[in-house]
């Protein structure tokens, strides 16, 4: 399936956006890890999260997550605590995506696992029960999600968990969203040192909870808004102190002419017309939000220079070799260095006459995209399903703010 984008002269809409997929995963695992009875509410309506609910409440010897990869990664660690014998598996992808790293720390503590296919990937075959280690050191530029992992189990082995990061820590903010969320289920969690996490052996206790709005999500629209020469935007459900690192997308795109606003919960956003004449930006704790920035800045003609995206690489896709490829289509000649930074130095290429834009299974893709049809009108977006994986209303929420959305 494809679809073919319009875009309004004026995008204008108030938008409910999805909940926040990082912090409904994160409460699921706490939830279940503590025998909870209230769930958490406004959880995310998205793929990742659904996956994550059928593994923790149907109990299957063989739990397939689908494209989930914090699932993946949360679940493995889980499963090693949990009584039983079970199979982790996901699609091909998922089969390419390593997980060596989090299996060998979780061996460490004294878990079972073994690899039901090729070395170092899943899927995964894990008999859990208590573990007796309580200590790991990992390199800090591995995902956080594997690091993510390892705390969420940290209160429920029977030494607790003391956590060493060695060098370069990447994804900080989302170590520390896991963190306050452990704190805020009854957990005793902290930073003991600038590269020492130590967790100690205390349950999680029932609590209400309510997942806020996804500021990963909202990065679209500030991009429509960004590219847009007038909008009206409001976005729900999002707050100034937010758990969320992606809420740093806002400083960004202020300095891309898009200030915000806050009212009790909601978000205006507002143009400023005040522009850069060039933008160099470390993503290395909001790596997430590189595509949207490379799609925003280029369109906007601003070159760049974006730092810290060695994690995109393992990905839903490789990110920078997707995005390499499909901003050539649009006619922007990008390069990068080190498997971790992109550049745009304003060289151009021929645009392909009508884009088609490949997501590659990737969500972030098609998301990051799609506003480009204000500046390329008729581009098409292929498989546009994969939004659901984080966003499942993205589309209708487009035709909402006035797009015209045509499938082909």
């Amino acid at each position: 399936m494809r679809y073919k984008l319009s875009a309004p002269l004026q995008p204008k809409a108030v938008i409910e956006l999805p909940a926040s997929k990082s912090i409904s995963n994160r409460a699921l695992i706490i939830h279940a890890l503590g025998r909870g009875t209230t769930v958490p509410a406004n959880l995310s309506d998205c793929d990742d999260t659904r996956v994550m609910i059928q593994a923790l409440t149907e109990n299957h010897d063989v739990i397939d997550i689908l494209a989930a990869g914090t699932a993946m990664r949360f679940l493995t660690a889980y499963l090693c605590v949990t009584p039983g014998t079970r199979i982790i598996t996901g699609t091909a992808r998922m089969q390419q995506r390593p997980i060596q790293i989090l299996v060998n720390a979780l061996r460490e503590l004294g878990a079972q696992i073994e690899y039901a296919g090729n070395e170092g990937f899943p899927p995964l075959r894990i008999t859990g029960g208590e573990l007796n280690g309580q200590e790991v050191t990992l390199k800090g530029d591995v995902s956080s999600q594997y690091i993510s992992a390892l705390l969420m189990i940290g209160p429920v082995l029977k030494n607790g968990l003391t956590l060493h990061l060695t060098g370069e820590i990447i994804s900080r903010p989302y170590i520390n969203l896991t963190l306050q969320l452990m704190t805020d289920f009854g957990a005793k969690a902290e930073w003991i040192s600038e590269n020492c996490i130590r967790v100690a052996p205390h349950p999680y206790s029932d609590t209400a909870f309510r997942v806020e709005s996804d500021w990963s999500a909202a990065s679209y629209w500030y991009q429509i808004a960004a590219l847009s020469s007038q909008s009206s935007i409001k976005l729900k459900g999002l707050f100034k102190k937010s758990y969320q690192g992606d809420s740093r997308g806002a400083a960004v795109f202020a300095k891309l002419g898009i200030a915000t606003e806050f009212t009790d919960g909601d978000v205006i956003l507002r143009q400023t017309s005040e522009y850069p004449e060039r933008l160099d930006e470390d993503f290395i704790d909001i790596p997430d939000l590189a595509q949207t920035f490379v799609v925003t800045c280029a369109l906007l003609n601003i070159p760049f220079r974006f730092t810290g995206l060695q994690s995109l690489k393992i990905k839903e896709t490789d990110r920078i070799a997707a995005l390499i490829t499909e901003m050539a289509k649009l006619g922007y000649v990008l390069r990068h260095e080190n498997n971790s930074v992109l550049i745009w130095n304003g060289e151009r290429c021929e645009p392909h006459a009508t884009a088609v834009i490949s997501t590659y299974e990737d969500h972030r893709m098609a998301m990051a995209f799609a506003p480009a049809s204000i500046v390329f009108p008729q581009i098409r977006i292929d498989e546009p399903h994969v939004v659901s994986k984080s966003y499942p209303n993205y589309w209708n929420d487009l035709r909402l703010a006035g797009f015209g959305i045509e499938e082909e």
